[in-house]
């Protein structure tokens, strides 16, 4: 069972937002379904458009989110968030002055306290980075406290703002493209630590910085992407390449646009080119493949095929 609680807040009295409700709901539809349309995230979304939010409500939903066991559970916020010397918090329309809104480290201790194995917690607003450190009167900001198989994904450190553009958070566009292919490995799978990737190498050294705070023994697919390789064509891997710094040798028959046809080559050719595609392999002596068969050259693989002939040797794949 994977279930997210997914919440967006625009309406704030004295200082809305534009894009919370829009991220919202992106981030929901992406997560609902993998490439194949198979069923992902079983989502709830709560969006200030439909109704107010408040800090009972948020509260509510995220114990009721955390409490009942399941394989993964995925929590993602968008809207304002603010920190004083005790903690960070995430901002409901109704919060007032010494009550800002849910705390970030009651959230943190649910979490810490949840029966579900795998926990995600995606978090794009501003100061978002206070969650899961220790409060400022600790004198320790740099302390996470986090049980085995919780993750905090934020969209900022907990002294920067979080940017909206186009009415849309920076963060979570970077974070839906990453859940969308962008970051997915060669068999398609896309992790919570290659979101934090992309979003990473996204965003430049004078933007919002996001954080990455993960206990984990190991990494669940978020979502799952279309491959670059199909996985019975990477499972050929040790029948092309027996040993792993062995060169494939090739030669005319092998490109479909040389004479006479030789189907069987062909095939394999189709196959060279995909882990071409996906980095695996590279031609040698020549910038591409199809000169590398007309001049009967040869194809080897990367330290990243030597990486996956591993996998494949060991019936990993």
């Amino acid at each position: 069972m994977r279930r997210s609680l997914i919440v967006g807040i625009d309406d704030y009295p004295d200082s809305p937002l534009s894009g919370c409700v829009n991220d919202a709901i992106k981030i929901a539809e992406v997560l609902r379904k993998n490439h194949d349309d198979s069923k992902n995230f079983e989502c709830k979304v709560l969006i200030s458009s439909e109704g107010n939010i408040t800090k009972t409500q948020l509260k509510k939903n995220i114990q009721e989110l955390l409490k009942h066991e399941a394989d993964v559970a995925l929590l993602f916020f968008a809207g304002h968030g603010t920190v004083n010397n005790l903690g960070g918090y995430l901002v409901t329309p109704d919060a007032t002055q010494y009550d800002e809104g849910v705390s970030m480290q009651d959230v943190l201790s649910l979490a810490n306290q949840s029966p579900d194995h795998e926990i995600v917690i995606i978090i794009d607003c501003c100061h978002s980075g206070a969650l899961g450190a220790i409060p400022a009167i600790s004198n320790n900001n740099e302390i996470a406290h986090l049980k085995q198989g919780v993750s905090v994904l934020t969209a900022s450190r907990d002294s920067q703002p979080s940017m909206e553009v186009d009415g849309s958070g920076m963060f979570t566009t970077l974070v839906c493209a990453a859940l969308d292919g962008g970051a997915s490995d060669v068999i398609g799978n896309v992790t919570v630590a290659s979101v934090y990737a992309y979003v990473d190498q996204a965003l430049g050294a004078w933007d919002q910085r996001p954080l990455f705070k993960s206990h984990v023994a190991k990494l669940i697919p978020l979502r799952t992407c279309k491959p670059g390789v199909e996985m019975p064509i990477l499972r050929l891997l040790p029948k092309y390449f027996p040993d792993p710094s062995q060169e494939f040798p090739l030669d005319p028959s092998y490109e479909p646009d040389a004479e006479p046809d030789h189907p069987e080559h062909e095939e394999i050719f189709g196959h060279l080119q995909k882990y071409r595609a996906a980095r695996l392999l590279v031609p040698v002596g020549e910038d591409h493949m199809y000169f590398a068969a007309m001049n009967s050259k040869s194809c080897k693989l990367t330290p990243l095929g030597q990486f996956y002939l591993h996998l494949a040797n060991s019936g990993k794949l």
